[in-house]
C-alpha cells in the first residue's frame, strides 16, 4: 500500500480488525437473540426487542457515552474489570470493537430474525416428532435454512462496524494506532489543512470495502440458497 501513508494504512488495518472482531464475537449472540425473538413467547419480549433495537434509535454519541459510563475505568462495570483483572475497554481498540458491535447488533439480529421467521415451523415440528431434540432440530433443520440470513446479518454488521463513528469516538476517542479507525481518521484529516487528499483516499477505500462485502454476501447467500434447494 505504497500510495497510503503509514497513518492511513494503520487506520485501515485497525478498522478491518475491529470490524471483524466485532462481527465474529457478536454473531453467536445475534443468532441466539434472533431465535429468542422469533420463536420465544415470554414476559418481557417487547422489552428485549426494544433494548436490542435501541442503538438504532439513540444518537450514536449517546450510546458511546452510556458505554463510557458503564464500561469506562470509573464506570459501574468497568471499575470492577480494572480492579479485578486490570482490563479496560475505554480508549483501547477492544473498546472500539465493542462500540462497533453494539451499534451493528440490531442490524444483525433483524436480518437473522427475518430468516428464522421465514422457516416453516412444521418442518421443525416434523423433526421433533421423529425424536430429535431441540438442539438437534436447530442444528440440522433450522440452521441450514437460515444460513443465508446469518450471512446477510454478518455482512451488514461488518459494514456497519466499518462505518461506525459517533459511539466509537465518544467511548474510545481518536487515538492514532490504537482507536483511530477509518471514519475517525477521515474526520481527523478533515480538521487539518491539506488533509483533504488523505481523507478522500480513505473515503474511496471505505466505499470499496463496503461494496466488496455486499457483493460477497450476495454471492454467498445465493450459493447457500441453491445448495439448500438442491440445485
Amino acid at each position: 500500500m505504497d500510495w497510503l501513508s503509514p497513518e492511513e494504512t494503520t487506520a485501515l488495518l485497525l478498522s478491518l480488525r475491529v470490524s471483524l472482531v466485532a462481527t465474529l464475537v457478536s454473531l453467536p449472540f445475534g443468532v441466539a437473540v434472533a431465535l429468542l425473538l422469533a420463536r420465544g413467547r415470554f414476559y418481557g419480549h417487547a422489552l428485549l426487542n426494544g433494548l436490542v433495537h435501541l442503538p438504532l434509535i439513540l444518537p450514536p454519541v449517546v450510546t458511546g457515552y452510556l458505554l463510557l459510563l458503564t464500561l469506562g475505568r470509573q464506570g459501574w462495570v468497568g471499575a470492577a474489570l480494572w480492579e479485578w483483572f486490570g482490563f479496560t475497554f475505554a480508549f483501547r481498540w477492544t473498546g472500539a470493537a465493542l462500540a462497533a458491535a453494539v451499534m451493528a447488533f440490531p442490524l444483525m439480529v433483524r436480518a437473522i430474525r427475518l430468516a428464522i421467521e421465514a422457516v416453516d415451523p412444521k418442518l421443525e415440528e416434523a423433526a421433533g416428532t421423529l425424536g430429535a431434540s431441540r438442539p438437534t432440530v436447530f442444528l440440522t433443520v433450522t440452521l441450514p435454512l437460515i444460513l443465508p440470513g446469518i450471512i446477510a446479518g454478518a455482512v451488514l454488521a461488518f459494514a456497519k462496524a466499518m462505518g461506525e463513528f459517533g459511539a466509537t469516538i465518544t467511548f474510545v476517542a481518536n487515538i492514532p494506532g490504537e482507536t483511530q479507525t477509518l471514519p475517525t481518521a477521515i474526520y481527523a484529516f478533515l480538521q487539518v489543512p491539506g488533509g483533504d487528499a488523505a481523507a478522500l483516499r480513505l473515503v474511496v477505500i471505505s466505499v470499496a470495502v463496503a461494496m466488496v462485502a455486499l457483493i460477497l454476501s450476495e454471492a454467498l447467500s445465493r450459493r447457500v440458497a441453491r445448495r439448500i434447494a438442491g440445485r
